[in-house]
């Protein structure tokens, strides 16, 4: 049941009679409705705060999804109470009236105004021991005891101000990583079988229907192009800075933006299996979950209550003096401490998320920042999942490089082995003509065979060219003993039993693959590690190349897991970057898995970051912002211990009154609560 309890132009507040989570769900739903600029949830009245653009339709729309929000809505982070202003505003007033009612009503107007807050600290004292709640409860209740009605209403509102400036900060917060969500499209249009096109609702598409995107439109699902060009905008979605071309047999992701031209997609996925649906997934998750640093710093943060209750202590054997145990009273180290943690790590999940790494939680901030040793998956981090041809041999009379690659390239383009695909993709980046042959046969294992104009062309492995087909290549011996030495792989091609050409091929090594490690190193990495299944001189070569201080080679998958939990015992703390299927084992064993944006959907879900941008350089960047929300969250403590012990040492020694103590106890709190938001914005 929704009911509207007040209503402005482009402004409704709800009331729902449900549970936290249906709350939540509702919020979610509501906050989904194209229109709505923002939704605020107040649990404790069960109510929503929504802001809109005043369309009559988008009222309509708000009003239903809230009394029936879809199944699949993902809710919002349940708020705590108290991010209402109306609390603020009465404690406010409280401390106006406390200053001019009569002792009397001003007794009666402080007792209603403290007693939740006196509750909360006995029912804490009686089921947890000494928690902020009891230092909270005393620094109220003494001067209400004492009669000292203004003092005891001033704290209350600065209590309640930092709370509303801590709830209201987190919910930014909060509402800047809910900005990377994928809002789900109410309506697609897709392409009948005749190239009619019908709009059907987004819910209902099972995979395989050919989904019609137009200019400006997001495409909402992922899957292959089946017909048209276009530019599309993956910005969001991957990190590419600028619009790529898309036409038919590209890939297409959910989230992307049409911005010039027309695409038909299959979908192939649709609804949460999207790559956008996965990472709002893992968006709400990182949302939910909190980081260990968090519960860390509020344990320590509810142990320094004791130093404060044993100062008041102490202070009232020698001194008798109430004035100053109130002051005492109202110096709490944990605001400051456990209240700017959370901020610095949110705020450190949506930087680099804007910068194309998707952190999972917050305790993978902290844990990565103190991580020493990063192990790379050689192939499809350190190296692209693809060869590139190196070095053209030609062999016979009058062959160019360019005739050798055509010929090969025109055979090679109907298998899909990677060596004869390297070749072919050389092909198509110069341009070279197709070269007409006749049928192609496959030697699984071995080789090609074709004939053009007449003649026999064979190309493939050495074993099946010199040992099966007798070609020898013995000419050639030490140049291909110099490409095997620097670790490539050779392709030889023969025309009517004699050599044509040899072809050297290497892993496509990253571009950006030596500046990271750098960076890394820079970043204090002090061991950088490679696994690979690669021969020896193959593996070596590439470590070299690249400074890798420890190269594992001829490796089997299993290995990879126990090479991690060796690093580990030896008291590294390890990241693993991975993207294969068999990387998952490996992923979980290490301190922090990070996986490429191509990963294996299993690797992806065993990973705590995924790189959403296929750009190395994402990883020294999100370990840069890691190491940047640390050093802040060290900083805050300091700060907190600093500045809260000089107000002690003030308020013990008499120098500071109560109202002075609390009001720089509170301000301090919230400078620290600024400090951690703003800290986004530097980054």
């Amino acid at each position: 049941m929704v009911r509207v309890v007040h209503e402005l132009p482009g402004r409704l507040r709800l009331k729902l009679a449900e549970t936290p989570d249906a709350l939540a769900r509702a919020a979610a739903a509501v906050r989904d409705v194209p229109g709505v600029a923002r939704v605020r949830v107040n649990p404790g009245c069960g109510s929503l705060v929504v802001r809109y653009d005043g369309d009559p339709q988008v009222r309509t729309r708000i009003l239903a999804d809230a009394a029936h929000p879809p199944p699949a809505a993902y809710p919002l982070v349940q708020p705590t109470p108290g991010t209402e202003g109306s609390q603020l505003a009465l404690a406010g007033a409280a401390v106006l009236a406390s200053l001019v009612l009569p002792r009397d009503a001003a007794r009666l107007l402080t007792a209603a105004n403290v007693a939740g807050t006196i509750v909360r600290g006995v029912a804490a004292a009686a089921t947890e021991g000494l928690k902020v709640e009891v230092l909270d409860a005393l620094a109220i209740g003494v001067p209400t005891l004492r009669g000292r009605f203004v003092t005891a209403n001033f704290t209350r509102f600065l209590m309640e101000l930092a709370t509303y400036i801590e709830s209201t900060t987190v919910e930014r917060s909060d509402e800047l990583l809910r900005s990377l969500l994928h809002r789900k499209p109410d309506d697609v249009w897709v392409e009948l079988p005749g190239g009619q096109l019908a709009q059907t609702p987004f819910a209902s598409l099972k995979g395989g229907e050919h989904v019609a995107v137009g200019l400006g439109e997001t495409v909402p699902v992922d899957g292959r192009v089946v017909s048209g060009d276009a530019y599309v905008d993956q910005s969001a979605v991957t990190g590419e800075s600028l619009p790529i071309p898309r036409s038919h047999g590209d890939e297409a992701l959910a989230g992307s933006i049409v911005t010039d031209g027309r695409l038909v997609i299959r979908a192939e996925r649709v609804g949460e299996a999207t790559t956008t649906g996965r990472i709002t997934r893992y968006i709400q998750e990182a949302l939910e979950r909190p980081a260990e640093i968090e519960s860390v710093s509020e344990a320590l943060a509810d142990r320094r209550v004791g130093i404060t209750l044993a100062s008041a202590a102490g202070v009232f054997a020698v001194t008798r003096d109430w004035r100053r145990i109130e002051s005492v009273f109202m110096v709490d180290y944990s605001c400051t401490v456990k209240l700017g943690t959370p901020i610095a790590l949110k705020t450190a999940m949506y930087n680099a998320a804007r910068r194309g790494c998707l952190v999972k939680s917050g305790q993978t901030v902290e844990t990565l920042a103190g991580v020493d040793t990063v192990v790379f998956d050689k192939t499809g981090t350190l190296t692209h999942n693809t060869l590139e041809v190196t070095d053209i041999v030609p062999l016979a009379d009058r062959l160019t490089e360019d005739r050798a690659v055509a010929i090969v390239a025109s055979l090679g383009e109907h298998t899909s082995h990677p060596i004869a695909r390297a070749v072919v993709e050389l092909a198509r980046a110069r341009k070279l003509a197709h070269v007409d042959h006749e049928e192609v046969n496959f030697i699984v294992g071995h080789g090609v065979q074709g004939m053009i104009g007449g003649d026999v062309v064979r190309f493939g492995s050495r074993h099946y060219l010199e040992d099966d087909e007798h070609i020898s290549f013995a000419r050639e011996r030490e140049l291909v003993r110099d490409f095997q030495s620097q670790g490539k792989s050779l392709l030889y091609a023969a025309c009517n039993d004699r050599p044509l050409a040899v072809f050297a091929l290497r892993d496509r090594v990253r571009a950006e693959a030596g500046d990271t490690l750098r960076r890394l190193r820079e970043a204090g990495i002090r061991r950088l590690v490679m696994i690979t299944g690669d021969h020896r001189v193959k593996a070596l070569a590439l470590g070299e190349a690249l400074g890798i201080d420890d190269v594992h080679y001829e490796q089997q998958p299993e290995d990879k897991a126990r090479i991690v939990a060796d690093l580990k015992a030896a008291g590294h703390r390890v990241a693993y970057v991975g993207d294969g299927v068999n990387d998952g084992p490996a992923l979980m064993m290490a301190d922090v898995g990070i996986a490429m944006p191509r990963a294996a959907d299993i690797a992806r879900a065993t990973a705590d970051i995924i790189l959403l941008d296929d750009h190395l350089a994402s990883l020294a960047t999100v370990l840069g912002l890691s190491q940047g929300a640390m050093k802040l969250i060290h900083s805050n403590f300091r700060v907190a211990v600093g500045v809260n012990s000089a107000i002690l040492a003030g308020a013990v020694s008499g120098l500071l009154p109560s109202l002075a103590t609390a009001t720089l106890h509170n301000g301090t709190t919230i400078a620290v609560l600024i400090r951690s938001l703003l800290s986004g914005r530097r980054s």
